[in-house]
């Protein structure tokens, strides 16, 4: 991997954590949890895809405003966020 998309990648992770670590309705409902009695650890896993888009000769490939479809890796990773794609099965 190129040692500059390393450090890229990097600092991506990085900004995740300091935005977790910075998050007053985090620091809340773990204050909560606290008050009643349990100790909280909480462990986030990010999962970060690259794909190099190179060059293309179609200047909205790519675009999901066109109607560019998502990969069964794409579905994947949004259904374990829980987030839904409108006229995909969901199952």
């Amino acid at each position: 991997m190129n040692p500059r998309l390393r450090e890229l990648i990097q600092q991506l992770g990085e900004a995740i954590h300091d935005s977790v670590l910075e998050s007053d309705q985090i620091a809340g409902v773990v204050q909560n949890i606290r008050q009643h009695g349990f100790d909280v650890m909480l462990m986030l896993e990010a999962t970060i895809g690259l794909n190099d888009v190179g060059e293309s000769s179609d200047p909205d490939e790519g675009n999901a405003a066109t109607g560019t479809e998502f990969t069964s890796h794409d579905l994947n990773f949004l259904k374990s966020l829980r987030i839904a794609v409108e006229g995909e099965d969901p199952s």
